[in-house]
């Protein structure tokens, strides 16, 4: 995600539709973000046999679902990373004395 201070429009494409975002993102970024919504819409779509529009809030529910799994991993992460910084100062600790 790259931010670059000023607000830009970006023109997107997701589920056959046009779409104009304004982000400071770049449009690299902008491009990944909406071809993950958009291959999640289809492959929702597909999945239900509904149309890509009946299929959104499935797939909003599916990306939710991601998000809260990748920040309880990040959770875990940053507190084992505080652990094991906590055990090897203590390692050190005990090497010096």
């Amino acid at each position: 995600m790259a931010d670059h201070g000023e607000k830009r429009k970006v023109n997107v494409n997701v589920a056959g539709k046009l779409y104009t975002l304004v982000t400071n993102d770049d449009q690299a970024y902008v491009n990944r973000v909406a071809d993950i919504a958009d291959r999640t819409l289809r492959e929702t779509a597909m999945a239900t046999r509904q149309s890509v529009q009946q299929a959104g809030p499935l797939a909003v529910i599916s990306l939710a679902d991601e998000l809260v799994k990748s920040r309880d991993q990040i959770t875990y992460l940053e507190k084992e990373l505080t652990r094991l910084r906590q055990a090897l100062e203590e390692a050190e600790k005990k090497a010096k004395a």
